[in-house]
């Protein structure tokens, strides 16, 4: 698999910087969100309201990613309405998992390989459907991602290490 090295960064809380660069990221979690939304069950198998979380926190810290996923799900569903406030517990569980272990994985490897971010995706999906079935009750609604979210699975993966290695290498 292909590993690249790629400049990733650590912001603090305390940096504008931070802020400026999360609310890109949330505002692409707005964006792409209503693209998916205008085919049938788009959100279910694209799985848009993830995608920059992980590019955020993968790219440039566990804090922009914090920040992106707590922020996009909460202002899609005030704007939209999508997701339904009953789905945003399950929701917000899993992008923060996906902030903190992309941030995690990041910090640790300095690197952006595929295996790796299989990884990310694949943790924060397990533990997210663990958590989602505790909270939901419901088997079914909990494996909802790994029955029909694979396609947003793989945009994850592969476009998620696309934007990654593309904005900017290292010398």
């Amino acid at each position: 698999m292909q590993t690249t090295s790629v400049k990733l960064h650590s912001l603090e809380y305390r940096q504008a910087k931070t802020y400026w660069i999360a609310a890109l990221f949330v505002l692409g979690n707005i964006l792409l969100p209503q693209l998916c939304h205008l085919v049938p069950q788009g959100g279910m198998r694209w799985l848009p309201i993830y995608f920059f979380t992980l590019v955020g926190a993968y790219k440039y810290g566990w804090r922009v990613g914090l920040l992106t996923a707590v922020a996009s799900p909460l202002l899609n569903s005030a704007l939209f309405g999508m997701p339904a406030a009953a789905a945003l517990p399950a929701i917000l569980l899993k992008s923060v998992l996906l902030a903190v272990t992309a941030g995690y994985a990041a910090a640790r490897s300095g690197k952006a390989s595929l295996w790796l971010l299989a990884a990310v995706v694949l943790v924060y999906q397990t533990v997210g459907t663990l958590g989602e079935w505790a909270i939901s009750g419901s088997p079914a609604a909990a494996v909802q991602d790994f029955r029909i979210g694979i396609p947003g699975m793989l945009l994850q993966l592969f476009g998620g290490w696309l934007c990654i290695n593309l904005t900017g290498r290292r010398a």
